[in-house]
């Protein structure tokens, strides 16, 4: 049987909840900007209860690791650890970027190396390199920072068939540069967290719900006030 899995994601403005339940998965979404924190928990007793279940009868709690926003991950992990601690069940994380390829693999049929790129501001992106198989992404390097012109030359160098995220909206010179598809509007939801976490699951993937951690991969969340006028000034 497949396991039952409440899963979300606060890692953007959006804030999205999936429950997978006897081979299909139910999502709600809801663009919050910083509300994550008032909505995730109502959303999650709505959806439990439209299947007329309760958090007891899953099997794991699933969130969005990372990258993402520093507030949004660690909101995520929070409430996933909580609500798993309290139900006795183990937690399962998934990295949005891995989520964003098979987000990106599910558009793209017939893909086999998926690039997945997201703005992580300050002129960076985070971004990932996946192998498709059978649909689902498998990891060819770990999460890592990148600025524009870093991640031009990586695309380069991988050659992946897609690049897909919102990093290519962010540097619109990426963009005008690449020789493979694009899919700047494809994005990682609590849905293919949720698919993934199912997969993660049966293969032994969950910890106790004090051992989750999030996937920062920054360690610097803003630029100082010098470093912020020396970037302005190298603009003009």
């Amino acid at each position: 049987m497949t396991p039952t899995l409440l899963a979300f994601d606060t890692a953007t403005d959006v804030c999205s909840v999936a429950l997978a339940h006897g081979g299909r998965v139910a999502e709600r979404s809801e663009t919050v900007g910083q509300r994550h924190s008032e909505r995730i928990l109502p959303m999650v007793q709505a959806l439990l209860r439209e299947a007329d279940l309760q958090l007891p009868d899953c099997d794991a709690v699933a969130f969005g690791a990372g990258p993402g926003a520093f507030t949004g991950l660690r909101i995520a992990c929070g409430v996933a650890q909580g609500l798993a601690f309290g139900a006795g069940r183990p937690v399962v994380a998934v990295g949005n970027l891995e989520a964003l390829a098979l987000a990106a693999a599910d558009a793209w049929p017939g893909v086999r190396r998926v690039l997945a790129a997201v703005d992580a501001r300050m002129q960076e992106a985070y971004w990932a390199l996946f192998a498709i198989d059978a649909g689902f992404p498998s990891p060819m390097s770990a999460p890592a920072l990148a600025s524009s012109g870093e991640l031009a030359e990586i695309c380069r160098r991988e050659a992946p068939d897609l690049v897909a995220g919102n990093a290519l909206r962010a540097f619109p010179e990426l963009d005008a540069g690449l020789a493979c598809a694009r899919a700047a509007d494809v994005c990682a939801s609590a849905a293919s967290i949720a698919r993934l976490a199912v997969r993660k699951f049966a293969d032994g993937g969950a910890v106790q719900a004090e051992l989750a951690a999030p996937v920062y991969v920054r360690d610097r969340v803003a630029l100082t006030v010098e470093e912020r006028r020396a970037a302005a000034a190298g603009r003009r």
